[in-house]
């Protein structure tokens, strides 16, 4: 009866790890370049820069090592957001045909488009970066580097982490993993939760770092997509509940005098504007206005 009994719970356990497989997991994919092994200033960040093709290459190679280890860890659907720059810096002949890539912009969700499709169990970050409110890190900012200096959610400092970590909780999908310098990996942690973290180079200064190989970044970032995926149970959905104050401070007093203008916007110091909205869609769809607008967009 003891053998039977454990053949029986064998053969459940084996049916339901089939089953589990078969229906698979739906995992999202957001992608940065200042976090990627080996980039340290805007020559590899950047078209006009002499190694910006060669960090393309290497880009796009880390995007696969965790888009080929969470297949591997029973993933059947992944949705890659391709969110520096232009938006249009993967090499996009590269990846498997069951990979859709989002590309360029405008986008209301931003670095997060995408997951209004729904469905989705868990969000990765690559290559990513730590705040303009953090003491360290390379490349550090929050959305513009050039233009903003500051950026809170409700009273918090919010870099881009945090930030697409509060979208993704609008649509209950938690935040992972993430892969980046140090600073990147620390902020995310601290403010986010206990995801998991693969740290491929640790800052100097903001143009400087010490690196692994592009080799051994890709092995890291796949064994910690592998174990993100293997306790994706375990992870929380940040989610801000609604109304949402957004307070945004500028290099320039001009920026926030002028939004001051509409009725939508509190200046509330020289330099910061401040918007409630009903929700992450909501402060999204502002900040990438405010980001993004210009009278001289192209047609």
């Amino acid at each position: 009866m003891k053998k039977i009994g454990f053949l029986t719970t064998t053969l459940m356990i084996l049916m339901f790890s089939n089953s589990f497989a078969q229906d698979g997991l739906k995992i999202y994919i957001s992608v940065d370049m200042e976090g990627i092994a080996g980039a340290v200033t805007g020559e590899q960040l950047s078209p006009g820069g002499f190694e910006y093709q060669r960090f393309r290459e290497f880009t796009t190679a880390e995007t696969l090592a965790a888009v080929n280890a969470a297949f591997e860890a029973g993933a059947t659907e992944i949705v890659v957001s391709d969110s520096h720059g232009n938006g249009q810096n993967l090499l996009i002949e590269q990846f498997p045909e069951n990979v859709k890539i989002i590309r360029s912009w405008p986008r209301k969700l931003g670095m997060m488009q995408g997951l209004e499709d729904g469905g989705f169990d868990g969000a990765i970050y690559i290559g990513y970066h730590s705040s303009t409110n953090y003491m360290s890190g390379v490349r550090a900012h929050t959305k513009s580097s050039a233009d903003i200096t500051g950026l809170k959610l409700n009273g918090k400092i919010a870099g881009e982490s945090y930030f697409n970590a509060a979208i993704a909780g609008e649509f209950g999908v938690p935040i992972i993993m993430i892969s980046g310098d140090e600073a990147a990996v620390t902020e995310a942690q601290d403010h986010i939760g206990d995801i998991e973290g693969a740290t491929v180079k640790w800052a100097y200064s903001f143009h400087s770092a010490k690196s692994l190989s592009p080799a051994a970044s890709r092995k890291l970032i796949a064994e910690k997509t592998k174990a993100a995926i293997a306790r994706i149970d375990d992870f929380k959905v940040l989610k801000l509940e609604g109304p949402i104050t957004m307070d945004m401070s500028f290099k320039n007093y001009r920026v926030s005098e002028v939004l001051s203008y509409l009725p939508q916007f509190d200046r509330i110091d020289s330099h910061t504007i401040r918007y409630v909205g009903s929700d992450m869609i909501d402060i999204s769809t502002v900040a990438t206005f405010i980001t993004g607008y210009s009278l001289e967009l192209s047609p």
